[in-house]
């Protein structure tokens, strides 16, 4: 039999394994120290914790007060075999009828086996028939034990100790008219007590471990039920996150989280619609900005002859050098236009610098390095190519003196493409170099001017390809 003490704790351990689902939750548990359960077993938790609490209340009420009960009706008992062999046992008494006592004493004690013992006893508490004959004639005086209850007619309910057990004793006054003669007690074993007690037990016990079963089966079902709609609810914010819904969810009832998928997928298509109408935008203003970048790459480039289509060509050797080193084609989309755009700084610089046949001044040599600055501040997503086009690999470059890898990638494409075109084209204070002079002096400023890797990579490329000249704007 399981006891209330020892009943719980095992509930608690059944109902935990139910409730971590896997090893897996158990090695989770184990390895943090903040755990974050799902819903489903935070439903189910709290479902068998009040399961667990309803059902021990219930078992330790319903249990005592089946045993108050039985214990009652143990005590009437008691109460009603004193009471009628004091009734019987009077007139026996007054005229000194022993053997009609001792029948009555041994007729009553054969008729109920939990009777441990029976005996009539005189005023001065002397045993005149005993169940055990050996006592008769002996004083009885009352066993110490824990008085249950006295009533106002003298009748006494004690729980007393005999031969290693606990009997309920009770002690009634014979009556002959008014006069008290003596007494009848009666000690009546409980191990009635005890064996309804323990049926008792195992009958709760049962009924009570059916129910937690079939709650812990229901809230199981329950949290399922209640979890499907929201798990199909965070796989739609999830596809939405990554750029739209692909399908509509699954409504699984028609109750409040029914009504609320419903109106996520209302919100989703309306979502998607419009993105799709954004990109569609976006991409057309994309193509009309590329368009108004090369017309005015192109109308920078004609201020001067001597830079005709420098911008477009640049943008086809950085192109291919981007292609050859593995970016992404949103990565080349925008170094084509960071490329056409490197130059437009140049707007502000005046002609006379500009156009200026010989070579310029210190002073005309620093307005003519700002045109990075310039650039940079007409543009801005752009910034950094176009800012950074004339950094060294060493530290040496301009504006800002950056080196190594901290120069940033489009400007170090730029800077080389830059580089070899202005080396192959006619300048107004000499003439272009070939293609192979310009190769040679790349090779020579990779690791110093030029990001080495960048470098060998144009230089393997321009030894195998042709230099664009009038249709480059065409080519990006």
């Amino acid at each position: 039999m399981m006891s209330l003490r020892t009943y719980i704790p095992f509930l608690s351990t059944v109902s935990a394994k139910l409730v971590a689902g896997s090893p897996r939750a158990l090695e989770k548990c184990r390895g943090h120290s903040t755990v974050s359960f799902p819903f489903r077993a935070k439903t189910c938790l709290l479902i068998t914790v009040l399961l667990l609490i309803t059902i021990s209340a219930f078992y330790f009420v319903t249990v005592q007060s089946m045993v108050n009960r039985v214990q009652k009706e143990i005590a009437k008992r008691a109460e009603s075999l004193a009471r009628n062999i004091a009734a019987s046992a009077g007139y026996s008494f007054s005229s000194g009828d022993l053997l009609g006592l001792d029948s009555l004493v041994y007729q009553t004690k054969r008729t109920n086996s939990d009777a441990e013992y029976i005996f009539i006893a005189d005023t001065a508490a002397k045993a005149v028939v005993h169940t055990n004959t050996a006592k008769s004639g002996d004083v009885v005086l009352p066993a110490e034990g824990t008085l249950l209850k006295s009533m106002d007619d003298g009748t006494v309910f004690r729980e007393v100790p005999f031969q290693g057990m606990t009997v309920l004793e009770v002690q009634t006054p014979v009556l002959f008219g008014d006069k008290i003669l003596g007494s009848v007690v009666v000690g009546l074993n409980k191990s009635v007590l005890l064996e309804a007690e323990k049926s008792i037990r195992n009958a709760i016990l049962s009924i009570l471990a059916t129910v937690l079963f079939l709650g812990l089966l229901g809230s199981i079902l329950l949290s399922s039920i209640i979890t499907k709609p929201l798990k199909e609810l965070l796989s739609g914010v999830e596809d939405l996150k990554q750029g739209g819904q692909s399908h509509p969810l699954r409504i699984y009832s028609r109750d409040e989280l029914g009504q609320l998928t419903e109106r996520f997928n209302e919100m989703s298509a309306l979502i998607t619609e419009q993105q799709g109408k954004l990109n569609q935008y976006a991409h057309e203003l994309e193509e009309s900005y590329v368009s108004m970048v090369k017309v005015v790459a192109a109308a920078l480039d004609a201020r001067d002859p001597y830079t005709h289509g420098h911008s477009a060509r640049v943008s086809v050797f950085s192109l291919q050098i981007g292609e050859r080193i593995g970016l992404n084609s949103e990565e080349l989309e925008d170094l084509r236009v960071a490329c056409l755009l490197h130059d437009v700084g140049k707007i502000k610089t005046p002609d006379s610098i500009l156009k200026k046949s010989s070579r310029l001044s210190p002073l005309e040599q620093k307005e003519m390095m700002r045109h990075t600055e310039y650039g940079a501040n007409i543009l801005h997503k752009y910034i950094p190519a176009v800012r950074h086009h004339h950094e060294w690999f060493n530290g040496q470059g301009y504006p800002d003196g950056l080196k190594g890898l901290d120069i940033p990638r489009f400007a170090a494409i730029m800077a080389v493409a830059d580089a070899f075109d202005a080396m192959t084209s006619d300048r107004p204070y000499r003439k272009a170099l070939s293609k192979d002079e310009a190769l040679r002096e790349l090779i020579k400023c990779a690791g110093t001017q030029f990001v080495p890797e960048i470098a060998g990579c144009f230089i393997e490329l321009r030894q195998r390809a042709p230099v664009p000249q009038e249709n480059a704007y065409a080519a990006v």
